[in-house]
């Protein structure tokens, strides 16, 4: 007689090991998929690359490129101080899939490429295709950011940008330790933090020294955060005679030696694993002078606009990832008689959720658009771009975690296990709020900018009043955020950029998202009609419309 077991054995498995009620795999899909995104493209000027843009969302949420993302953070970095004689070698080593995503990333513009680009819009494109391949992962996200960032400090020397810029613009991206004149496109990073002061980076104690030749120094000092150690050129902050100064330090000198870069140990991070930071000592470094002695903190101070705008950018890719996550697990998933997406409180919180991505989508292609018109000249937009940029990313960077979370919580436990990728998205947000000045020195930048340069708030307000008579709850934070200013301080300083924030947002939700989006946006986010957690719209809200916009059939 054949038992149960066997009879089991027979066809196969048992019963048991039957899977239903299980979302399938969310790849491929099309990561512009976006009418938001897609929206906030054409109005800021680069429509001509939605092509691009559309073929770019179909890569990043292909099977291929999410397996690199998985791969790329589970097999994390390597250190290697010595060769195997006792030579003094410095490396990293990545997992190939590092490289793809890389070697996408730079072929796609979405490194330097776009100062060498006169088309109005490239930098917007650029932004754009952030937050499209953002969908893969974020850890990559960081070498490309530093080497766009790098260009515009470069141009205060122009004897070395003229060297070095159509290198670091090059869609070309060529890994490996060697002299960067002869390589065909190169990568740099930055080392401004050190251990005593973090942010406060006048603190510095890392030392520079003139040699005999004219604007090259020797620099000694140990920076604590230094990301990506294994790009070509870093932008690095030292203690001149003259002052706080800003330095170019190649890893191989142009005689094809080893510069000083000992890279003491890689940091143990919670998130962003795939990305190695490290703590490099340098001792007899050479560095070349990049903008006056004493100006180190004037000349980099583009490179922290350009960074901050990209962690801006990365959180708004994280919340879109995560929440066409949710979706899709709702959409699939069955409880209670009904598929998730179709329960009025998923739906609810599907619906909270979708509105926070879509103004922190909308927010990030407008400070793109204004990147993009102050590097080309105008005054207005270079004005409002001082102040909103360091508002977005105090603010956008923020909700991030709370957003991830939430998301993570609609797949329930599934989303719990490193299998869903969630916990990867988790491990991220908070990373995005702290790196390029954590959230206390974001506000306090903008009250800075408020003291100091009185056009950025007129620029601000300026903003604000195009959307003037459209809502009455936005007209009334309007007036609140004024009155605020006069009594602006570091205590409140918080308050007052969150306030700055959700009205910049609301306007811009006011003057281009459909009525179902800017009115639940502006009764919760400025009405107060709200609780303290996401999927906590009120009564009469269109979550229908919210939720159908956000998801289409196709995610």
């Amino acid at each position: 007689m054949v038992s149960t077991l066997d009879e089991q054995r027979a066809y196969g498995g048992a019963a048991t090991h039957d899977v239903t009620n299980q979302a399938p795999r969310y790849a491929p899909y099309d990561a512009s998929e976006d009418a938001a995104l897609l929206e906030g493209l054409r109005r800021e000027g680069a429509g001509w690359s939605e092509e691009d843009l559309r073929r770019l969302g179909r890569q990043a949420g292909s099977v291929q490129a999410q397996e690199w993302a998985d791969l790329a953070n589970r097999h994390e970095p390597e250190l290697r101080t010595h060769d195997r004689y006792g030579n003094r070698v410095d490396e990293v080593d990545f997992h190939p899939s590092w490289h793809h995503l890389m070697r996408t990333a730079i072929a796609e513009g979405l490194a330097a490429s776009p100062w060498a680009d006169d088309r109005a819009g490239a930098h917007v494109a650029r932004t754009a295709g952030g937050l499209v391949w953002g969908h893969t992962e974020a850890g990559h996200g960081c070498p490309t950011s530093m080497t766009y960032a790098a260009v515009p400090a470069l141009r205060r020397q122009p004897e070395l940008a003229k060297v070095y810029e159509p290198l670091l613009t090059s869609r070309e991206y060529e890994p490996g330790l060697r002299v960067p004149t002869e390589k065909r496109g190169l990568l740099a990073g930055m080392g401004m933090t050190e251990k005593q002061g973090g942010s406060d980076v006048r603190t510095n104690t890392t030392t520079a020294t003139p040699t005999s030749e004219p604007g090259v120094y020797t620099l000694r000092g140990h920076k604590w955060f230094t990301s990506a150690p294994m790009c070509d050129v870093f932008l690095v902050l030292a203690q001149a005679p003259g002052g706080l100064s800003c330095f170019l330090v190649p890893r191989v000198l142009p005689d094809g030696t080893r510069n000083t870069f000992r890279i003491q140990r890689l940091k143990d991070k919670l998130g962003n694993r795939s990305n190695a930071s490290s703590e490099p000592e340098f001792d007899g470094t050479v560095a070349w002078l990049v903008g006056p002695e004493g100006q180190g903190v004037k000349t980099i101070i583009e490179m922290v606009n350009c960074t901050r705008l990209d962690c801006v950018m990365m959180s708004a890719a994280l919340m879109r990832k995560s929440l066409v996550e949710a979706g899709h697990h709702a959409r699939h998933r069955s409880a209670f008689g009904a598929r998730l997406v179709d329960q009025p409180l998923m739906r609810n919180v599907l619906a909270d959720l979708a509105l926070e991505s879509e103004a922190a989508t909308t927010l990030t292609l407008r400070l793109a658009g204004a990147a993009d018109r102050a590097i080309r000249g105008d005054a207005q937009e270079t004005a409002f771009r001082r102040i909103a940029t360091a508002v977005g990313k105090y603010w956008v960077t923020k909700r991030g975690p709370a957003f991830t979370a939430e998301a993570l919580e609609c797949l329930g436990g599934n989303g719990y296990v490193e299998d869903s990728g969630m916990p990867r998205h988790y491990r991220e947000a908070p990373l995005l709020s702290i790196w390029e000045g954590s959230g206390n020195v974001n506000a306090l930048d903008v009250l800075r900018a408020l003291s100091r340069e009185p056009g950025t708030a007129e620029a601000l307000f300026g903003e604000f009043a195009r959307a003037q008579g459209a809502d009455a709850r936005l007209d009334a934070a309007v007036v609140r955020l004024r009155d605020r200013l006069s009594g602006a301080s570091q205590t409140t300083a918080r308050r007052l950029v969150e306030e700055m924030a959700l009205t910049l947002q609301a306007s811009l939700l006011v003057r281009y998202a459909p009525p179902a989006v800017a009115d639940a946006f502006c009764a919760t986010r400025l009405g107060g009609d709200w609780g303290y957690a996401f999927g906590t719209l009120p009564e009469g809200a269109d979550l229908d419309a919210i939720v159908d916009r956000a998801l289409p059939v196709g995610n």
